[in-house]
């Protein structure tokens, strides 16, 4: 039996990448994380929409903050107590799993969390946030689980609630223009080449009933001149149709990924280091895919349900017991399509899961080539491409079996009903309730019909489908830019003094302090180095002052003034910053200094290399300012990269320089030079440094201990 011992481990969640599910069903719905660290909150989701509290991942996380270290069983079970669950933490072994009150949470591989959803025949279901459902042996589920489960109940506080956070057309691609005239456009273009569709089968049955009937050779040539002239205008039409959709999905797909990205840099930095860079590359191809589909298929769907209601009525003026015959058929091949919808939408959100992992993995060994090399890992990092490209492959074989099963049940269903109604139908002109020219009419008619309805069901399955991307791009557009980022500061420039007020600060609610009330206070024109141990907070200290990280509590101040009442972007343009990731950019050197500025001045971006000691380097290079850095910088060497950066920031005239590190890979002389020539500026300085040349140019020390910020009044160096 499973005992209830309480379980209160640091036990901690990590996974993989997205997925919000729309509407609620008593189901088990299928959350994918988007976060690298956010399966608990998966989960904890999927187990509330089963139990009618439909709730999302981007509200979870307004509700509860996370970590790239992920959530503990104590910190999960807390956050389920909130949303109302009863939670019991289990310690079993895989015979009792069968006896779990399902759906629960698993521990898994020692860093994860998936939910269990079933155990049946030797079998066990799982809805994994990292890589969708999975159904695994009892052998299989042994090398994963870790003997930890954690079963929630409904409380007396939970309640059904609809919490999840709708999302528009307009919320995902931000304003477009020209959007209603072109769509219209469109419109009146297909409805007329539609018109001339309609009229094509009375061609065949007024030469087949009037023309060799009557052997009338001036009808023939009459009839043949009109229906020409309606094959050039429907050919002239279909080109200008086909090109208008052209412009108008090249229009949108410029607007709407520009609209996107202009989004994307907005949001916060902490939104960035929780993801993958090749799932959030996967989630602009979503954007491109909800564009063709609503430019090449929105239009045609509204046309193919007008036209199909026409032409059903055209064919019920030929045979009210035909027409009915062929409306079974769309009846069949719309149940047909509402069996495959399911399955059909698995197979494409597992396939484009695991498509960004494989272009995570691509991009992640394409970054990391060096130490791959000097550890000699070619071979494990081609395993891991290749498993992640196999895994791929597969979905992509498992949407195409789908495919296949379904057009092959399609081609039975509807070559049978062809031979059946061509039967019934020359039956009755047999009877001479038909003529021949109606017979070759309705049957054209009657596939005008099914190409048309069956057209509609696909593209309502492709609509539906859309919501896949939908979800995936929301991740990005319905993400809160950074606060008070755009706020406007109307009053004069505040004096460069910088001082923090009381500020604690925690990544996650569930994780110990970094800081725990600490005050900090740089006077204008004047420098403090901030010291201490390794893992500290050093660097978490100067997201706070640059603004990349909100306090906890408390408040940074610029001159006596709440950097967030001044504004994040306002702000920044009085500062500048050496960061210890920082990056350069594929271009000249004179455009990284400038930050591709288009009205640099040459002596200005000089002067700025000069004061970084690195104009010699770049005087030495043959194409001097304007050498190409390389791919991220790969060019230089680490202390070239790391004066470049410098230049940049000085570049910008800051009245505050925070430099993290800014001076570590330099030579004690070059790091002495620099530190002369800045120290000759009115700068207020932030400098964390371990180095005693660096530390001893500041006006003050101040050590980092404890969770706690103190000035060091007799400072060792």
């Amino acid at each position: 039996m499973a005992d209830g011992t309480s379980w209160n481990s640091h036990l901690t969640s990590k996974g993989i990448q997205v997925r919000l599910q729309f509407g609620w069903s008593p189901r088990l719905p299928m959350v994918l994380q988007t976060e690298a660290a956010e399966c608990g909150l998966a989960c904890l989701a999927m187990i509330a929409s089963y139990h009618g509290h439909d709730i999302d991942l981007a509200d979870l996380r307004r509700r509860f903050s996370s970590s790239l270290k992920g959530v503990t069983l104590s910190r999960l079970m807390a956050m389920a107590g909130q949303l109302g669950f009863t939670c019991r933490p289990l310690k079993l072994d895989l015979d009792h799993l069968s006896e779990l009150r399902m759906p629960c949470v698993l521990h898994w591989d020692l860093n994860h969390f998936v939910v269990l959803k079933r155990v049946v025949r030797g079998s066990v279901i799982v809805h994994d946030p990292g890589r969708g459902v999975r159904k695994l042996r009892i052998r299989e589920v042994s090398d994963h689980f870790t003997g930890v489960a954690l079963e929630l109940t409904p409380g007396a506080d939970f309640s059904r609630v609809q919490a999840r956070q709708a999302v528009s057309l307009r919320a995902l691609t931000g304003r477009v223009r020209g959007l209603i005239p072109a769509l219209t456009q469109i419109l009146l273009l297909a409805l007329a080449l539609e018109v001339f569709v309609l009229a094509g089968p009375f061609y065949l049955q007024w030469v087949l009933d009037q023309v060799l009937v009557a052997a009338d050779h001036d009808l023939l040539t009459l009839l043949g001149l009109g229906f020409l002239g309606i094959t050039i205008f429907s050919a002239l039409i279909t080109a200008a149709r086909s090109w208008a959709v052209t412009w108008l999905g090249a229009t949108l797909n410029v607007q709407w990924t520009s609209n996107l990205f202009s989004h994307l840099m907005r949001l916060p930095l902490d939104w960035y280091e929780k993801r993958q860079v090749g799932d959030v590359v996967s989630r602009f191809g979503s954007i491109q895919t909800i564009q063709r589909t609503l430019t090449t298929q929105f239009v045609g769907s509204l046309l193919d349900g007008l036209m199909s209601l026409v032409t059903l009525m055209v064919m019920a003026f030929y045979s009210v017991r035909l027409t009915l015959l062929v409306s079974g058929l769309f009846v069949v091949y719309g149940l047909f399509r509402w069996g495959f919808f399911n399955p059909l939408r698995r197979a494409n959100e597992d396939q484009i899961v695991c498509a960004a992992r494989q272009q995570s993995e691509l991009l992640e060994s394409i970054r990391g080539a060096m130490p791959i090399k000097l550890a000699n890992k070619q071979n494990e990092r081609l395993l891991r491409y290749v498993n992640a490209a196999v895994s791929t492959a597969n979905r992509d074989i498992g949407i195409e079996r789908l495919s296949i099963a379904f057009t092959l049940s399609n081609q039975l269903m509807f070559g049978i009903g062809r031979v059946v109604l061509i039967w019934i139908a020359a039956t009755l002109a047999l009877n001479n309730n038909f003529s021949a020219g109606m017979l070759i009419a309705f049957i054209a008619y009657a596939d005008q019909f099914i190409t048309r309805a069956a057209g509609l069901i696909d593209k309502w399955v492709d609509f539906r489908m859309l919501k896949l991307h939908a979800e995936r791009v929301a991740d990005i557009a319905l993400t809160a830019p950074e606060k008070m980022a755009g706020t406007a500061w109307s009053g004069p420039i505040p004096e460069a003094s910088i001082e923090m007020r009381n500020v604690s600060f925690r990544y996650d609610e569930g994780e110990p302090w970094i800081f725990k009330h600490c005050n900090l206070h740089v006077e204008a024109g004047e420098s403090v180095a901030i010291v201490g141990p390794s893992g500290c907070g050093k660097s978490t200290l100067a997201k706070l002052v640059l603004g990349l990280l909100e306090p906890t509590e408390g408040e940074v101040l610029y001159g006596g003034i709440d950097i967030r009442k001044l504004g994040l972007d306002t702000y920044r343009q009085w500062i500048g910053a050496v960061m210890q990731d920082d990056q350069l950019f594929a271009g000249a050197i004179t455009d990284n200094i400038s930050f591709f500025d288009q009205e640099a001045m040459p002596a200005e971006v000089e002067a700025a290399a000069r004061i970084a000691a690195i104009h010699d380097d770049i005087m030495a290079m043959p194409m001097g300012y304007q050498s190409l850095v390389g791919d991220m910088g790969s060019s230089l060497s680490g202390g070239q990269k790391q004066r470049l950066i410098l230049a940049r920031a000085l570049y910008r005239s800051p009245q505050l320089l925070v430099l993290d590190e800014a001076t570590s890979h330099l030579d004690m002389q070059r790091e002495k030079a620099i530190n002369d020539a800045i120290k000759q500026f009115s700068v207020t300085r932030v400098v964390i440094a371990h180095r005693s040349e660096t530390i001893r140019v500041a006006n003050n020390v101040a050590l980092i201990e404890n969770k706690k910020i103190r000035i060091i009044e007799n400072s060792p160096w």
